[in-house]
């Protein structure tokens, strides 16, 4: 896979750029983004609501938002995905759909076993199927990065990562503003049994598309046949403990060394800003929809605009990104994308100090939070794309993935405990004073994202200036 800079396409044009997507890899990921995007709020935003509506209480619904963790743990098994291959599934259908297709499975078994749940009586089981749902979607993802990965050369990445967030934005409505109605108009039992049946999007795709073919890095084989050196010095031993231990070496210390090996102690920059790049945004989405709901919007209200019109803001941020990603190059763009994620969260401080289910504020603040979530979006997946070695795509993108996610999953499990004690204290003047305060503390997370994100942007835009 080339650097992430060289992806840059300064000298096209914006009708070259936006041709992109009619490609029918790129067009593919429409399907498997829906698939992608369909599970992760039935166990976050969305499950949220409806606890909160069972009169769940925010420092519960805190602490059940680490369900979330599984996803920043996934490169963990990472590399069973990647070396493993599922007994008949995989001779039939290829390593990348064998594994997406058991996850999907798993994700519409798990939410339609959620759907059978009430949160006051049988909530530590419907914690329990929630986890199911969540580790089978953390598994899709890793190999479904994989096959988005491989699946298409360095200079689509931007417009499949923006028609992959196409489709996981409609997922998106459709698990959260879509639920919602359902939840509002009939159940919640209804809505989510609903959304397990909206789980065979992903399993129709996989089972229609194609295995792409496995691609070759220099380099890797090179890393690859100390393996069989590795082996060679094993001794006498048991043939399966050979076989574990090479595995161990093949599938997990080859990944991490390559990667240390390309790119030297600017790996451990990288680590540490894909860690941080999204943290402001996801320590405030815990309590985004407790928020609404405390401020007096109803179900339909909230998915009227912060699901459908902050649906149409993200699905234009994404291709924008997409765009700018082809024309300018996902690095050069990490800067502002950082910024204006953490800025944004500051509009949500506004709507707390107006103190009232003011519809117009809601409207504003969800169209800058949802088109700068949509840009920023395309850009980091490009830029995280073009960091991986197609030789362990699974097992270095579930990594930078899970990295990702779990400074601001940790964080967010205490954002509810952290909400009751400032409106404890801060709620005089402003009845929402303490939500006000949350926003902006969880704005001020972006800082250290904002000066690593400098740093990044100057090695790389150093090493292969525009073209």
């Amino acid at each position: 896979m080339s650097d992430p800079v060289s992806d840059t396409r300064a000298g096209k044009g914006w009708r070259e750029s936006l041709a992109t997507y009619t490609h029918p890899r790129v067009v593919t990921f429409l399907f498997l983004g829906f698939s992608a995007g369909l599970p992760f709020l039935l166990v976050f935003a969305t499950l949220s609501a409806w606890l909160r509506e069972y009169g769940i209480s925010r420092t519960a619904i805190g602490f059940i938002s680490w369900i979330g963790i599984t996803y920043s743990f996934k490169f963990v098994w990472s590399p069973v995905v990647d070396r493993v291959p599922l007994p008949f599934l995989t001779r039939w259908l290829g390593r990348r759909r064998a594994w997406m297709l058991l996850a999907q499975t798993g994700i519409a078994a798990g939410l339609l076993g959620m759907s059978f749940c009430d949160p006051r009586t049988d909530l530590w089981s419907l914690v329990a199927l929630a986890l199911v749902v969540a580790f089978s979607s953390a598994t899709q993802d890793i190999a479904l990065d994989a096959f988005r990965i491989e699946a298409t050369d360095a200079s689509l990445q931007g417009a499949t990562a923006a028609t992959y967030q196409l489709g996981y934005r409609i997922a998106v409505l459709a698990a959260g503003a879509g639920a919602l109605y359902i939840a509002e108009f009939g159940s919640w039992p209804i809505a989510y049994q609903t959304m397990a049946i909206l789980g065979l999007v992903g399993i129709v795709t996989t089972l229609a598309i194609t295995e792409p073919e496995r691609q070759a890095v220099a380099g890797t084989s090179e890393l690859e046949g100390k393996v069989a050196i590795f082996a060679a010095r094993l001794g006498a031993m048991p043939q399966w403990l050979r076989q574990v231990l090479i595995f161990v070496y093949g599938a997990i210390v080859c990944p991490f060394v390559d990667f240390f090996a390309r790119y030297g102690w600017m790996a451990v920059v990288l680590l540490l800003f894909i860690g941080l790049f999204r943290l402001s945004d996801i320590a405030m989405g815990v309590m985004a929809n407790p928020f609404y709901i405390d401020m007096g919007f109803t179900l339909a209200e909230i998915a009227n605009v912060s699901k459908i019109y902050g649906f149409v803001m993200s699905i234009l941020g994404a291709l924008l990104g997409g765009a700018l990603v082809f024309r300018v190059g996902a690095a050069r763009l990490l800067v502002v994308a950082v910024f204006l994620i953490a800025a944004s969260n500051l509009t949500f401080s506004w709507l707390a100090l107006v103190g009232r289910p003011d519809t117009l504020i809601l409207t504003i603040a969800i169209s800058i939070d949802n088109l700068v979530g949509g840009m920023s979006g395309s850009i980091f997946i490009a830029f995280l794309s073009g960091l991986t070695n197609t030789a362990y795509t699974a097992t270095q993108y579930a990594l930078f993935t899970s990295i990702m996610t779990l400074p601001g999953k940790l964080m967010g499990g205490s954002s509810g405990w952290i909400v009751d004690k400032l409106q404890s204290e801060y709620s005089g003047a402003y009845k929402f004073g303490g939500y006000a305060i949350f926003f902006a503390y969880t704005a001020m997370l972006g800082l250290p994202a904002f000066i690593l994100a400098m740093i990044v942007r100057r090695r790389f835009a150093k090493e292969t200036p525009p073209s």
